[in-house]
C-alpha cells in the first residue's frame, strides 16, 4: 500500500530537463562566490579599504552560505521544489542588483550576504534532487557533470572577472550576471517539477544562532590571526575563535540532544557513517587549500608580477577548463574504479603543485603559473568528484538532505577559513617584510609565499585522509516501491537517466 505522500516518478527526460535547470542555475549563483578576488585590488582603491577588509567580499559570501545550510536542510522538506528554486533565484538577483548599484563597500558587503542567502539554497537543493532521483550506478558519471558546478564554477569567477574589469568598473561583474540569472529564473520557474512532497517538519530555533555566531566567530577570529596588529586588537583573535569553536560544540551538543527526542536540524547521525566523515573531512582540507590558493593567484599576478586584470582572467582561464573538461572523465573513472584510486593521486598532485607555488616570485615567468594552476586544477578534478559522489553514497536516503546540507556547510566554513587564514598570514608576513625594509613588491611576495605554504601544509594533510579512503560498501538501490524516511515517508524511486 502506498504511503501518504508518496509521489510518481517523473519519466527519465523530464529528470534530464530537472537536473539540468538546476545545474545551470546552480553555475551561475555559484559563479559569484569567487567573482570577487580578482577585483579586490581596485576595491581596495576605490573604497580604500585594506586588502584584509575587501577579502571579506568572498570570505562573508560563504561564511552566509555556512550559516544558511543547515537551515535549508529542514526548509526544503516544508516547501516544494518549485518554491524553493523560485525563493533562491529571488534572493540572488536582489543581492545582485544590489551589489551592481551599492554606493558603499558596507552596503556591497550586504549585497554579497543576500546574494550568498540565494546560493546557499540551491547547492542542497541540486544535491538532494540528483541523491533522489539517479540510481548509485550513475552517480559517478552524474556527479561528474555536477562537479562543473560545485568547482569550476568557483575556479572560473576569477577569469570571468578579469575580462570583466578589462572592459569597465567592477560593477559589470553584477551587471553582466542579472539577465542570465533572471533569464535562468523563468524558465526554471516554467519548466521545473516537484520532486516528493512538502513534510511539515518542526525547527529548533536556538539551533539557528548556535550555528551562525559559532562559524561566525570562528571565521572571524581565524581572518585576524597572523595579522600585523593582532597583538593591539581590543579583543585578541585567539579569543574569538576559542569561543567560536565552543558555541559549534554547543551547537553539536544540542544536535545530538534533539536525536534522542525530536528532528534536529542537523541529523548528526550521517557521521556515524566512517566513509562519509572521512570524505568530509577529506572535502574540507581541499577546499581550504584551494580557496586559498585561488585569492592569493590574482593579488599575486597583477601586484606582484605586474598583469592586468585581463591578463590575470585569461591566465586562469586554462585552469578552470581543465577541472571542467576532466569531470565528467572522472565521473566515469569513479564508477569504474572507485574512489581510492582517484583521490590518492589527485591529492597528491595538489600538494605539489602548492609547494611549488612557494617558490613564485616577482621574476617567475607567467607561463610557469599557468603551468602550475592546470595541474593543480586536474589534481583537485580527481578529488572533488569521487569525494562527493562516495561519501553520500553510503548514506540511507531519509539522511540525503541532512548529509547534503552537513556537507555543503562545512564546504563553505573550509573554503572561508582557508580564504581567511591564507589572506591574514600574507599580510602579516608582507607586513613584516616591509618593517625589515623590503620595498612594497617583495614584501609583498614574501607574504604570498608565505600564504601559498599554508596551502602546501593543508595540501598534505589532504593527502594523508586520502589514504584513508576506502572503497565503501555496495549502496543499496532504492526498491521499486520506493525507499522509506525514517519516519516511514515513501520517496520517489531512483530512475535513470542520461544526464
Amino acid at each position: 500500500m502506498s504511503a501518504p505522500h508518496e509521489t510518481p516518478s517523473p519519466p527519465p527526460a523530464r529528470v534530464t530537463a530537472v537536473l539540468r535547470i538546476l545545474v545551470l542555475s546552480t553555475f551561475v549563483v555559484l559563479l559569484n562566490e569567487t567573482i570577487m578576488v580578482n577585483a579586490i585590488p581596485r576595491l581596495m582603491r576605490d573604497f580604500e579599504v585594506t586588502a584584509a577588509a575587501a577579502g571579506w567580499l568572498s570570505t562573508a559570501f560563504m561564511l552566509t552560505m555556512a550559516i544558511v545550510i543547515p537551515v535549508t536542510g529542514w526548509f526544503l522538506q516544508r516547501v516544494t521544489t518549485r518554491t524553493a528554486f523560485g525563493l533562491a533565484m529571488a534572493l540572488f538577483l536582489a543581492g545582485t542588483t544590489l551589489a551592481a548599484a551599492a554606493p558603499a563597500f558596507p552596503v556591497l558587503l550586504a549585497a554579497r550576504v543576500i546574494q550568498a542567502s540565494g546560493t546557499a539554497v540551491m547547492m542542497p537543493l541540486l544535491m538532494t534532487t540528483l541523491m533522489t532521483l539517479v540510481p548509485p550506478h550513475e552517480r559517478g558519471r552524474v556527479m561528474g557533470n555536477v562537479t562543473l558546478v560545485i568547482s569550476v564554477a568557483p575556479a572560473f569567477g576569477p577569469a570571468v572577472s578579469g575580462v570583466l574589469l578589462q572592459l569597465g568598473s567592477w560593477r559589470l561583474l553584477f551587471l553582466a550576471v542579472i539577465p542570465i540569472a533572471g533569464a535562468m529564473a523563468i524558465f526554471g520557474r516554467r519548466e521545473l517539477v516537484n520532486i516528493g512532497a512538502p513534510r511539515a517538519v518542526p525547527i529548533d530555533w536556538m539551533s539557528v544562532p548556535l550555528a551562525a555566531a559559532g562559524f561566525g566567530a570562528l571565521v572571524y577570529g581565524l581572518s585576524g590571526l597572523g595579522a600585523e596588529n593582532a597583538g593591539q586588537a581590543p579583543v585578541p583573535p585567539l579569543a574569538i575563535t576559542l569561543v567560536g569553536a565552543v558555541l559549534v560544540g554547543l551547537f553539536v551538543w544540542r544536535q545530538l540532544a534533539l536525536q534522542r527526542s525530536s528532528a534536529p536540524l542537523l541529523d548528526l547521525r550521517a557521521l556515524t557513517f566512517r566513509h562519509f566523515s572521512v570524505s568530509l573531512g577529506l572535502m574540507c582540507l581541499s577546499f581550504m587549500a584551494l580557496m586559498g590558493a585561488f585569492i592569493l593567484l590574482p593579488i599575486y599576478l597583477q601586484e606582484v608580477c605586474g598583469l592586468t586584470s585581463l591578463q590575470t582572467g585569461l591566465l586562469l582561464i586554462p585552469g578552470g577548463l581543465t577541472m571542467g573538461l576532466l569531470g565528467p572523465q572522472v565521473g566515469k573513472l569513479y564508477d569504474r574504479l572507485g574512489a581510492p584510486r582517484l583521490v590518492v593521486p589527485g591529492a597528491a598532485l595538489t600538494a605539489l603543485c602548492l609547494a611549488l607555488f612557494t617558490f613564485t616570485g616577482e621574476h617567475t615567468s607567467p607561463w610557469l603559473v599557468l603551468t602550475l594552476h592546470v595541474a593543480l586544477s586536474a589534481g583537485m578534478a580527481f578529488v572533488f568528484t569521487p569525494v562527493f559522489t562516495s561519501g553520500l553514497s553510503v548514506l540511507p536516503p531519509h539522511l540525503y538532505p541532512h548529509g547534503s546540507a552537513i556537507l555543503g556547510s562545512l564546504q563553505q566554513v573550509a573554503a572561508a577559513a582557508g580564504t581567511a587564514l591564507v589572506i591574514s598570514v600574507m599580510s602579516g608576513h608582507a607586513a613584516t617584510a616591509a618593517a625589515d625594509g623590503a620595498d612594497t613588491t617583495a614584501a609583498l611576495a614574501t607574504g604570498v609565499r608565505w600564504g601559498f605554504g599554508v596551502g602546501a601544509v593543508l595540501g598534505a594533510l589532504a593527502v594523508l585522509v586520502a589514504l584513508l579512503i576506502r572503497t565503501p560498501p555496495a549502496s543499496r538501490q532504492p526498491g521499486a516501491s520506493g525507499a522509506q524516511d525514517e519516519d516511514g515517508t515513501t520517496t520517489n524511486k531512483a530512475v535513470h537517466t542520461p544526464t
